[in-house]
């Protein structure tokens, strides 16, 4: 790391009851900038004193903020938006040396953080009720909605702000306060939409921020009588246990889970734009993305070439620290990742699997690993079973639509899947038949501020995103007037 970097990189925090302290407990982990592996900063840890102070702050807040008019949160949630835009430089350079990303792909992801504040600040005008046609002259039937209460935030590493404003947007929008726990890998870009959010006039407690050992965290904040919704995007393993938890209380849940998603390529692909597209989505965060496309099942007709065409594309990708505009896919996030994806590999070339690109890490400093594509993967493949989460494309055949459908929904994630076609009627036929939440016709985009997003099985349940987002936050009270 050199001496740049090092004073890029300021002291972190927690953020509670509207002031910046440290851990009452020491220190919960050190932040290593993924480029070069040298320690950026150490998170603090917190204690049981600073988790029940934020608690407290949340529960202290929400009296005031769930009375705020609905005008009043969205000028918070505004102004919030204009700031991020006007610091973005800064804030993305901040991701960049603690995740790992390129730099082009953090700023977008502050860029769309803006974004979302924005549009939960017009869509909190839009919090309708109801009023219900009467069964008796002279009555009300009303449904009002109410927001539901001080809400227990848990984000990953991968998508270090968006993730966070996912939540933070339409809760606040909602009237809703919120005790967030980003991951200690990766947290000052959490911070700054705090800080932004400080900025922009929200009242002291109304959001909180905290670091820790995660089981210790959650399992403190989520036990609160004072909690009244758990939010977690992660892995599916995590949000089993956070589930369990919550059921305690019990409250409701929204968990965006693990993917492993399936892509079909039938034969009348358009196959440059099919592969340009491919070489992006594996790309975007080294794959390390909930929706990133793993599973390419191909079917017979174009399966050559697409692998002749795929395999020269990623390799002629430029890959090196996220700092550097010239590259083009950044560095895993930590070695963890690295280990992983180099294990995947050498497990399903094992079992009779071929690389035709990549397939392994670089050398020298920092966590970095080329795009691999593997062809012919063995169906006892693990990384057919678990999800990679890292920049590895699995290849087999299909012939029928009906085998691929059959090859795509063998998993028992369901988060997004994709399909590249040129008929309409296969389009419609892949989209009502594939099982996932999010289906994209010859895209990889399946997440819209104005949209909702949510998985099913394994993938999780609840909805990010659009007036679902809002509406998750909400209660919807009934009210009878006789």
């Amino acid at each position: 790391m050199n001496a740049s970097d090092a004073s890029a990189y300021p002291t972190v925090r927690q953020f509670i009851a509207g002031q910046w302290r440290a851990g009452g407990q020491g220190v919960a982990a050190e932040v290593r900038n993924p480029a070069t592996g040298q320690v950026l900063a150490e998170v603090p840890r917190a204690s049981t004193q600073d988790l029940d102070d934020a608690l407290a702050a949340a529960a202290s807040a929400f009296e005031l903020w769930r009375l705020k008019s609905p005008q009043e949160r969205a000028a918070v949630l505004m102004r919030t938006a204009v700031l991020v835009r006007e610091r973005v430089e800064d804030m993305a350079r901040l991701m960049t040396l603690e995740q790992g990303k390129t730099l082009a792909e953090s700023r977008m992801e502050f860029m769309l953080s803006a974004d979302t504040f924005e549009w939960y600040a017009q869509e909190a005008l839009r919090s309708y009720g109801r009023v219900i046609p009467p069964r008796v002259r002279g009555t009300r039937q009303l449904v009002v909605p109410q927001p539901l209460g001080p809400v227990a935030a848990f984000t990953p590493w991968n998508f270090p702000a968006i993730l966070p404003a996912r939540k933070i947007a339409p809760a606040l929008a909602a009237g809703c306060t919120m005790v967030l726990k980003p991951s200690e890998e990766t947290p000052m870009s959490s911070l700054v939409l705090a800080q932004a959010l400080a900025d922009a006039g929200l009242p002291a407690g109304v959001l909180n921020v905290v670091f820790g050992v995660p089981s210790e965290v959650s399992s403190h904040l989520i036990s609160s009588p004072l909690i009244r919704k758990v939010t977690f995007t992660g892995s599916t393993g995590v949000g089993r246990e956070l589930a369990r938890l919550a059921s305690i209380g019990p409250k409701p849940c929204t968990l965006e889970l693990g993917g492993h998603a399936p892509v079909l390529i039938f034969d009348d692909a358009d196959l440059e734009r099919t592969v340009a597209t491919c070489v992006q989505g594996k790309s975007r965060n080294a794959g390390q993305v909930c929706t990133s496309p793993t599973r390419f099942m191909v079917q017979e007709g174009i399966h050559d070439a697409f692998v002749s065409r795929y395999g020269q594309a990623l390799d002629a990708l430029k890959v090196g620290p996220g700092l550097d505009a010239s590259h083009q896919m950044g560095a895993l996030a930590n070695v963890r990742r690295v280990d992983a994806i180099e294990a995947l590999v050498a497990d399903a070339v094992a079992g009779g699997g071929r690389v035709v690109a990549g397939g392994q890490r670089m050398g020298g400093q920092g966590y970095f690993f080329r795009p691999t594509l593997v062809v012919d993967t063995p169906e006892t493949a693990q990384a057919l079973k678990i999800e990679p989460f890292g920049p590895l494309a699995l290849v087999r055949r299909f012939s029928s639509l009906d085998q691929g459908l059959a090859m795509a929904n063998d998993t028992p994630y369901g988060l997004a899947a994709y399909a590249f076609t040129q008929s309409a009627a296969t389009a419609v036929t892949v989209s009502d038949e594939l099982q996932a939440g999010g289906i994209g016709i010859n895209t990889f985009a399946v997440s819209a501020i104005e949209a909702p997003f949510g998985g099913l099985k394994d993938s999780g349940y609840g909805q990010e995103g659009g007036p679902e987002g809002l509406h998750s936050y909400l209660h919807m009270k009934y009210v009878h007037h006789a």
